[in-house]
């Protein structure tokens, strides 16, 4: 019975021993990411899996969570407690001026057309000169107000202050709407979707930021944080760069049955029609668009960080920071764009 025994334990250990060589040799890292309601492919490569099955190879289990505004997830980076999240270009802008540092690796969507200057019917706004004297409602602060001032000082050589400029929130603006109380509006849906029923656009947010900056959502990654983990920043940008080339070569197809906007509607609510319609408002640059000058490249003269630069002066005007950088390329970064560009 020794003998026996001696002989199962030896080949139990020698079994033990095997397993323990076919385990991996490292352990689940958990990292928080924040993300928004903000739609477009990075969503889909939530909902369907891409990204925890990727991160999970290269070590990282992934908490996804959701906030309500950019400026909780921009508290939340700067504590550390989420290295990764989802902010707006005045958002990126107002965190990196007060110090966290932070890096923009991805643009997620350039808002182009999902926000736009709307005139009501009947106002006789037929064109931006005719703003003149008009009672024209933005939020704030927001990146509509930053290109209704853009469009007017920059691009239509007027001054705004013989605008009537008036700071309503969205549902505000509907309201006031209805009331015939104000003449035109610089928002985003849904109270875009329902002022465009009685109004005419007279300009857009991809129309500003061609003639000038442009607006836009990114990811952003505390600096550090990124540099202590590499595999995660590849496997989290090559998984961004797929999701990117499928929206290209199939997006258009996408209809309210499609997949891809059933589970993001089930990831952050809403309507299937209504999703299509914000999908097709919206820009997604490519990974090699991204890797250019036009957005994550070119230094202190590339496009994200000519955005931030003229995105601190307008914060800067409304008090919302006491300074501009001089330079803001360092908060953006082109590294990993040109690792995945096609």
């Amino acid at each position: 019975m020794n003998a026996l025994f001696r002989l199962i334990r030896r080949c139990t250990l020698a079994g033990l021993a095997a397993a323990l060589a076919a385990a991996p040799a490292y352990s689940q890292t958990k990292v928080v990411v924040g993300y928004q309601l903000i739609v477009g492919p990075f969503l889909t490569a939530i909902s369907d899996g891409s990204f925890d099955k990727a991160l999970k190879a290269a070590g990282y289990q992934v908490d996804w969570r959701q906030f309500t505004s950019g400026g909780d997830i921009s508290t939340a980076l700067a504590s550390g407690n989420v290295p990764v999240g989802v902010l707006g270009s005045t958002g990126i802008t107002a965190a990196a001026t007060r110090g966290v540092d932070l890096q923009l690796f991805w643009i997620l969507d350039n808002i182009g057309k999902s926000e736009a200057l709307v005139a009501r019917n009947g106002s006789g706004i037929s064109r931006p000169a005719d703003l003149k004297g008009k009672r024209v409602a933005t939020p704030f602060v927001s990146t509509s107000h930053f290109h209704l001032l853009v469009g007017l000082e920059q691009v239509w050589k007027m001054n705004p202050r013989d605008v009537r400029i008036l700071n309503m929130q969205p549902p505000q603006i509907v309201a006031a709407w209805q009331r015939g109380d104000i003449d035109a509006a610089y928002v985003w849906p849904p109270a875009l979707t329902e002022i465009e029923k009685t109004g005419k656009v007279i300009a857009d947010s991809e129309e500003i930021g061609k003639a000038s900056v442009p607006t836009f959502d990114g990811l952003v990654a505390d600096r550090a944080w990124a540099q202590k983990n590499p595999k995660f920043m590849a496997a989290f940008t090559e998984v961004l760069a797929r999701a990117y080339a499928d929206y290209h070569a199939n997006g258009a197809k996408w209809t309210a049955d499609s997949p891809e906007v059933k589970s993001m509607v089930k990831l952050i609510g809403g309507k299937p029609d209504d999703m299509v319609s914000a999908l097709k408002l919206l820009v997604f640059p490519t990974a090699a668009e991204q890797a250019s000058g036009q957005w994550l490249g070119g230094g202190k003269e590339g496009g994200a960080a000519r955005a931030f630069a003229a995105s601190a002066n307008f914060l800067k005007d409304q008090k919302q920071i006491d300074r501009a950088l001089p330079d803001y390329s360092p908060h953006v970064t082109d590294q990993y764009a040109k690792a995945v560009a096609r």
